[in-house]
């Protein structure tokens, strides 16, 4: 069974910093290309940052809204994608989602990150 299990959001103030990860079970890591989405209410999912596996050179993506705030990055031999977020926006509100793709793609069941003062 595939299990993708987000952790690390919460309520943080505006310009402070967050670092989710995602841990993944029943896949080999190593093969599939990892993402982070976001979702706000009323709004519909977006891409924020991906990272593909080492097969074929390690790629970064970035949404522009994270372009120099946010870092991915895996680590296969954990099996774990972390998402480190820094200078965080109220407009970073969303519930942030991990992705596995390859063949198949698959998804966890969301963490909450809360931006408020």
């Amino acid at each position: 069974q595939v299990q993708l299990v987000e952790s690390g959001g919460g309520l943080v103030q505006p310009g402070g910093s967050l670092t989710l990860s995602c841990e993944a079970s029943g896949i080999d890591f190593s093969i599939y290309d990892m993402g982070w989405y976001r979702q706000a209410p009323g709004k519909q999912r977006e891409l924020v940052a991906s990272i593909t596996t080492n097969l074929i050179g390690r790629i970064i993506n970035y949404a522009d809204s994270a372009k120099g705030r946010f870092t991915i990055s895996r680590d296969n031999a954990k099996n774990t994608v972390y998402l480190q977020m820094n200078s965080l926006k109220p407009e970073d509100t969303a519930v942030y989602y991990c992705n596995a793709e390859n063949r198949y793609m698959y998804w966890g069941r969301g963490t909450q990150v809360t931006i408020s003062s």
